[in-house]
């Protein structure tokens, strides 16, 4: 097997990668916002693609879109392969649509070997799967399989304050058939669903392997507007048996989660705790002042549903001794959560089988982050992933996935689709 020289499919997701970093552009990075214009043109642009293959395009209620290479009999379960194509504002051009890319390389790979799979090879590209758009796990992926919650059409995008519902309307979706539970897609004609994503950590780039197969993606809840209450009172004036001090408060918080997460390391359990904003009111602090209430978010994330609530457990004890030590009480306000997904055994052992036939070295990792693969799995639809090495994470410009990378990702999934009814243990 060659490394060196691109496949059809990987030459081609090169150039349509390309074509979205000069489109959707808003340095420092790039932006795709959901339901907004970079969203719109690269939708358009991987269904021109399909349809230039000889695809078939579909678009649901929701937006999402299904592109279809006719199998020989597609009255089997077809195979779905996809991902989002929003972005965060000015991330990387990688994340979510390497996934699409990847299932439009797989299907003009087949089209180039004049392979026809015996069922339907469907390539999904999902709406808004960022949740910085919406406060939502999954909208797209969600309705795509009817199971949008109705009330989730209200949530606002954080740019323009107006609603999912409306946004949807807008871009001449039909928000009111996504209401009613309407799928794009039935669960069950779905044989397996395989999601191509960039790492958004480091262990490829550890392994200098080119891509690794996914074992199970996190679930986690996220406190998105938390406070520690104290008092405000004059630096020099207030005595500190007195004081109600946020910043004291707040620091205990700090040391008494890592001191829980020391001690799940040391029982073997993986999670991640991040307090991602941490403010204040600028017009109430200063340098001569304790300070009296302090805001922040916790995110905290872990495949195993045990270890979330162990943390959260635990969390909700610290609130309280930290509260009666400290004179300070902790307000989490809303809870945001979202439920760990395990990837399919007999998938995760095909995509083994496949790997070994192309000789490639293809670690298990973990995924730390959500991915719209985490509905399907949910949905009891057989699902795997594969992530592609990626340098300097992601939701940032610095994104450095290599399209040689990227096509051992191609030539590995269109494997895993040509094998998939010749395995001993076929669906």
């Amino acid at each position: 097997m060659s490394h060196g020289v691109l496949t059809v499919g990987g030459r081609l997701a090169g150039r349509l990668l390309e074509t979205l970093k000069q489109a959707t552009t808003d340095a420092p990075g790039i932006t795709r916002v959901a339901y907004g214009p970079g969203e719109r043109f690269a939708h358009d642009l991987m269904r021109e693609e399909a349809q230039k293959l000889g695809a078939a395009a579909r678009i649901d209620a929701a937006g999402n879109l299904y592109l279809t290479l006719s199998g020989r009999n597609p009255e089997l379960p077809a195979i779905v392969v996809g991902s989002h194509l929003d972005s965060v504002a000015h991330g990387g051009n990688f994340d979510g649509a390497a996934g699409v890319v990847a299932g439009l390389a797989v299907m003009a790979e087949l089209i180039g070997q004049g392979i026809q799979l015996p069922r339907d090879l469907v390539v999904l590209a999902t709406r808004a799967e960022e949740a910085v758009w919406f406060p939502l796990s999954y909208p797209g992926s969600q309705a795509a399989l009817g199971l949008l919650e109705p009330q989730a059409l209200e949530a606002r995008r954080s740019d323009s304050g107006r609603t999912l519902a409306e946004h949807m309307r807008e871009e001449g979706f039909d928000p009111d058939a996504v209401q009613r539970g309407v799928p794009g897609i039935d669960a069950g004609r779905i044989a397996a669903f395989a999601e191509v994503h960039i790492e958004q950590g480091p262990r490829l780039v550890a392994a200098g392997a080119p891509v690794g197969i996914v074992t199970g993606i996190a679930g986690g809840f996220r406190y998105v507007d938390a406070k520690c209450l104290g008092a405000y009172a004059h630096s020099g004036a207030e005595p500190r048996f007195a004081r109600h001090d946020s910043v004291l408060g707040f620091a205990d918080l700090v040391a008494a989660l890592e001191i829980e997460w020391d001690a799940l390391e040391r029982d073997g359990q993986e999670a991640t705790i991040t307090f991602g904003r941490v403010q204040s009111d600028p017009t109430q602090h200063g340098g001569s002042r304790v300070l009296g209430e302090l805001g922040f978010t916790l995110d905290v994330r872990s495949a195993e549903a045990a270890v979330l609530d162990r943390i959260e457990n635990r969390l909700q004890t610290i609130f309280a001794e930290v509260g009666a030590r400290r004179g300070v009480t902790f307000e989490p306000g809303p809870r945001f959560t979202w439920e760990p997904a395990t990837m399919s055994p007999d998938l995760i052992g095909r995509l083994d089988r496949a790997a070994s036939e192309l000789q490639m070295q293809v670690p298990h990792v973990p995924s730390g982050a959500g991915h719209d693969a985490a509905t399907f799995a949910g949905a009891d639809i057989p699902t795997a992933m594969l992530f592609v090495r990626n340098e300097n994470g992601s939701h940032n410009p610095c994104e450095a996935m290599e399209i040689a990378d990227l096509d051992q990702a191609i030539r590995l999934l269109l494997r895993f689709v040509t094998d998939f009814d010749n395995s001993p243990d076929q669906s």
